[in-house]
């Protein structure tokens, strides 16, 4: 049965390639390090995640992600730096080798800079893999307690990273690697928001 962590101890985990629970600003979600492909393969396994779903990534900032051989385009650095950190997860193109370790089939993957205190963690463990944590088609587990609960006879869960309640609503997933961008899911932040970004970017670059 998995266990409470501190930050050290998911740190330590993360970087043996294991699977580490944790709260995010949004819900608590399923992390593993890009350095540990078996360990991503284990979040899928873990909550019967169908493999055509790509995995998003956690960032402490978008150096993290260039650092990845991502080109972070004009689009994605004006969305970021009008709702990161915060709810907002930005799909951009990435190269084959990354696309294919986080299951992506079209060479894109979706990156977002939490707030709150998990931010601190992602400077110390890098760049992680993170999805929901909860079993596929169940609601998102919002605390620790939830957590072990869901995951209570698996024991290739390394633990849980206590960090209190979660609000529990989803990010806002926009791709913005097509020429017109378009929302892949509503969550916390709205359309027009986004828009109202865009839309300026759209017009500076014609002016």
């Amino acid at each position: 049965m998995s266990s409470l962590l501190d930050a050290d101890e998911a740190v330590e985990a993360l970087a043996r390639g294991g699977v580490v629970a944790l709260a995010t600003d949004t819900v608590y979600g399923l992390a593993a390090s890009l350095e540990h492909p078996q360990a991503i393969e284990a979040i899928f396994a873990l909550k019967h995640r169908p493999p055509s779903l790509a995995l998003p990534v956690l960032v402490s900032g978008v150096a993290q992600i260039e650092q990845l051989g991502v080109t972070w385009t004009e689009a994605a650095t004006a969305l970021a730096g009008a709702f990161w950190p915060g709810p907002l997860t930005v799909v951009v193109a990435v190269p084959q080798s990354l696309a294919r370790r986080l299951a992506s089939t079209n060479a894109t993957v979706g990156f977002r800079q939490p707030d709150g205190p998990v931010a601190a963690l992602l400077e110390r463990s890098g760049p992680l893999a993170v999805t929901s944590a909860n079993i596929h088609g169940s609601p998102p587990c919002r605390n620790a307690g939830q957590v072990l609960e869901a995951f209570a006879e698996r024991h290739d869960l390394a633990g849980v990273l206590d960090g209190g309640e979660s609000p529990g609503a989803a990010s806002t997933v926009v791709d913005v690697t097509p020429r017109e961008w378009r929302v892949l899911r509503e969550g916390s932040i709205g359309r027009a928001a986004l828009a109202s970004v865009l839309d300026r970017l759209g017009d500076e670059t014609s002016a």
